[in-house]
């Protein structure tokens, strides 16, 4: 064995043998135990069994995905389900809907061994689709009535505290006798109050200053990620229709969130699949590459069948293929640096279709600039390298017309994307790629045809 296993293994024995005086997350528990896996997959399930179950649930949801046939046909079901009974309501369903996606038997066995009340829960956080802010909200949070004196507030506080049955807790939402979101109070604000008045008293004159910034439970998650972000939240309410206060959304759920689509444009972007990147199975991965390896090639066969169309030209003028490509790669990465900006913005909302039209502006001023700029330039390098002016003039309007349609075509494609429904990523980078390289190699072997040829 080696010195990291090694370690890893000693590391693990303290955390079983004294839990409590240990500060390792279940992130790095669940880093520690793939990398055991590699080496010994018989002592990664048997670690993974003597975990306490108050970690356990948090531990297989940091896993890869792929591990989780394995672990539901060696982890005992009653563990499984003392695990999600430890979990915070967002997290066990979560976990029952990832182990439904693998063996929906199992799942619903599990789920039956739950208590009514989470059993209810999770069936309710089911039910949203996964862009609604229901689908991310925790039931967990800490109430309180509008006329219940602070003091007995307080001390029922600490008693879930002390229980368990609270973790987290930054706010106290005040609701009326229907249960509807009245206030938000935080727990530093809470501490200042007169612990001998109710809330009704205390908020007497103070009303305006704890009005609580809340969400419905049926918006778009999208929306919701912003606000967190724009007022800098701990965590934002969820109401119903009817204003009936139902759960939290958390700042670290957003973060997750944000971090996971992150990855997902970036992995869109070079078009390959995130899913199949984390398989350690290397045909899986190979797959998926090569996929769009073979879309690519078919348009680099389209551009080649252009570059054939001038094929008399490029004979009688070699300069042509030796400026060629610096066309269609400067348009290429121009057309990247405006289709990333572009994804990215969409992405955190600061594009949308009512500001596309600056935005696009924007992206054509600073093609038609760059593209004037590097044209000149490259106009210059050509003349005074082939001694012919034409072919100078030829290549700087080339490049003037590619930058300034790839800044179009860079931040159009997103946009048309997304109007349709389809994750702007996700493919962008090869019609991008295509349109420059076609619009490259015409336009640049098109005006030499014109100029050169006569």
């Amino acid at each position: 064995m080696n010195e990291e296993f090694e370690k890893n293994i000693d590391i693990l024995n303290d955390f079983i043998a004294d839990k409590n005086d240990s500060e390792i997350s279940a992130t790095e528990l669940a880093k520690i135990l793939k990398n055991i896996k590699k080496n010994d997959e018989e002592l990664f399930f048997q670690y993974l069994e003597k975990m306490p179950s108050d970690i356990l649930g948090e531990i297989v949801l940091e896993l890869p995905d792929r591990f989780l046939k394995e672990i539901i046909e060696n982890v005992p079901k009653n563990s499984l389900k003392e695990a999600i009974e430890e979990l915070e309501s967002d997290d066990a369903t979560d976990l029952i809907q990832d182990i439904e996606d693998v063996d929906s038997e199992q799942a619903k066995e599990i789920l039956s061994f739950l208590d009514k009340e989470d059993q209810e829960e999770i069936k309710k956080l089911k039910r949203y689709d996964d862009e609604q802010a229901g689908a991310y909200m925790q039931t967990e949070l800490f109430m309180a009535t509008y006329d219940e004196r602070i003091q007995d507030a307080l001390e029922r506080l600490k008693q879930e505290k002390r229980e368990g049955i609270l973790e987290n807790i930054h706010h106290t939402f005040i609701i009326d006798t229907l249960g509807r979101l009245m206030f938000t109070i935080t727990l530093e604000d809470l501490i200042l109050f007169d612990f001998n008045k109710t809330f009704r008293e205390e908020l007497k004159d103070k009303e305006d200053e704890f009005q609580p910034k809340y969400v419905q439970d049926t918006d778009e998650i999208d929306e919701i990620v912003h606000i967190v972000e724009n007022y800098d939240l701990t965590s934002l309410p969820v109401v119903d229709s009817n204003h009936k206060l139902l759960g939290r959304i958390t700042s670290d759920d957003i973060h997750d969130l944000v971090q996971e689509r992150a990855t997902e444009q970036i992995y869109g972007l070079a078009g390959v699949d995130d899913e199949a990147e984390h398989e350690e199975n290397i045909t899986e991965a190979g797959k998926s590459r090569a996929s769009w390896l073979f879309v690519n090639l078919l348009t680099a066969i389209l551009a080649s069948i252009v570059i054939g169309l001038f094929d008399k030209t490029l004979q009688s003028y070699v300069a042509l293929a030796v400026l060629m490509p610096i066309v269609a790669s400067m348009g290429g990465n121009a057309g990247t640096q405006t289709l990333t900006i572009m994804v990215r913005q969409l992405a955190l909302g600061e594009v949308d279709f009512q500001n596309a039209k600056e935005a696009l502006w924007k992206e054509l001023i600073l093609s038609c600039v760059n593209g004037l700029l590097f044209g000149i330039i490259m106009g210059l390098i050509a003349f005074f390298w082939f001694k012919d002016w034409r072919l100078g003039l030829i290549i700087a309007s080339s490049m003037q017309i590619n930058l300034l349609l790839a800044g179009l075509v860079g931040a159009g494609i997103p946009l048309l994307l997304k109007r349709v429904g389809i994750d702007p990523a996700i493919g962008s980078t090869v019609i991008l790629t295509t349109f420059t390289d076609v619009v490259g190699f015409f336009s640049f072997l098109g005006l030499a045809s014109l100029f050169l040829l006569k």
